[in-house]
């Protein structure tokens, strides 16, 4: 996705936000799981090109609701406690639903032998969720099938 400033982004923003408006819900974890869906049932149908663009838009709507939730949970700390547990609870919903996006991503940029793409992907997943969650130890795992890594991550499952 190229960095877009000023103007740009603005345009890039409301373009977003009326995707998300097509989608018949608000700017809500619900209107991500329909992007994601709709890309998931392209994907079903063949049609990659158009999963790409739901799943980009997913992604990029997941992580404005991240930033807005912990914003809002930032704000609200110290003045009523009810307020940041449900912000903190929805960014923990949109994280996954960015990961969840992202690995999907990734498996289809594999799927049409462009892993040079979905290695950022991956590698943000690790990041966020740490190589020791399940979808980091996936994510891990998929760079090493690609060859990105080298060195397999043996780590115990949680619990185990």
């Amino acid at each position: 996705m190229p960095i877009l400033t000023g103007g740009a982004a603005r345009a890039q923003a409301q373009e977003d936000i009326k995707s998300l408006a097509a989608t018949g819900t608000a700017f809500d974890i619900n209107a991500v799981k329909t992007l994601v869906a709709r890309g998931d049932a392209a994907v079903a149908a063949g049609n990659l090109a158009e999963a790409r663009r739901h799943y980009d838009q997913a992604r990029d709507a997941s992580r404005r609701l991240l930033g807005f939730y912990r914003d809002l949970s930032g704000a609200f700390r110290g003045l009523d406690a009810r307020i940041p547990r449900e912000m903190d609870e929805k960014s923990r919903q949109a994280l996954e639903l960015l990961v969840q996006t992202n690995m999907r991503l990734a498996a289809l940029f594999r799927r049409q032998s462009q892993p040079e793409v979905a290695v950022p992907l991956l590698v943000e997943v690790v990041k966020v969720m740490s190589p020791s969650s399940e979808q980091g130890r996936k994510a891990y795992q998929q760079l090493l099938e690609i060859g990105f890594v080298s060195t397999p991550y043996n780590a115990v499952a949680p619990g185990g």
